[in-house]
């Protein structure tokens, strides 16, 4: 069930038989969402983190007059609230992106981890940093990138992100997001978003087939988006 997770853990240290144990007998609650349903609700106050287990889910801070900020997307093998494990009320909101399983695991058991596993803790505090650098590099894509640069972008990051718990074989992955959902991350109409996944297709530098993207010649994207994969390695360890 945890496969996913501990491959992506395996970017930072090779997951010792102890610490794969200590997750895989987890007080687990395996939970099934459907699409746009909620996983955490803005105010929530946290008990359990939750990892994606099949799927996909969002991010995102609803405005006053309704508008909605996506501001993460996250994949399977993905924790998606771990930084909750130390707020008292969570300042954002995760839904499912269509059907989605979530494994929910007690904030206790990580205080255990805390105090039995010090390596673990490394591990997982190296995926929360892993998440402020795309966080930082997507605020890059909506100040300096224009619309062209930020969908090539998101896409030469999804494919690395695919690739690194193998959920993505020839440059193919199902790409995690809706029309509507890509425009509310970057500030884009979905008009605007549909006219720049075409220009990609036109281009000759992604193919989408049935919610399906492949990526041709991924070094030619990354040189339209201007993509360098550096902060998605974080201590260099990504390149393993």
């Amino acid at each position: 069930m945890l496969d996913l997770l501990i491959r992506k853990l395996e970017r930072y240290h090779r997951v010792s038989a102890e610490e794969r144990q200590f997750l895989e007998e987890g007080p687990w609650r395996v939970v099934e969402y459907q699409s746009h349903e909620p996983i955490v609700r803005e105010g929530d106050s946290l008990t359990e983190a939750c990892v994606i287990l099949e799927g996909f889910a969002y991010r995102f801070k609803t405005l006053r007059q309704g508008a909605r900020q996506i501001t993460a997307f996250h994949i399977a093998g993905d924790f998606c609230d771990l930084h909750g494990f130390l707020l008292e009320q969570m300042d954002h909101g995760i839904a499912a992106s269509g059907p989605c399983k979530i494994g929910r695991l007690p904030h206790k058991t990580l205080h255990e981890c805390m105090e039995r596993l010090p390596r673990l803790t490394r591990a997982l505090w190296w995926d929360t940093a892993l998440d402020a650098a795309i966080h930082r590099e997507w605020m890059v894509s909506m100040g300096r990138r224009d619309a062209h640069e930020q969908i090539a972008h998101l896409l030469c990051e999804l494919l690395l992100r695919f690739q690194w718990v193998g959920l993505s074989e020839n440059n193919t992955y199902v790409l995690p997001a809706t029309q509507i959902e890509l425009g509310d991350a970057f500030g884009l109409s979905t008009v605007h978003v549909n006219r720049m996944l075409q220009r990609l297709r036109k281009e000759g530098l992604i193919i989408l087939t049935g919610g399906r993207v492949t990526i041709p010649d991924p070094v030619q994207l990354m040189k339209v988006a201007g993509f360098d994969p550096t902060y998605l390695q974080v201590r260099g360890r990504a390149t393993r």
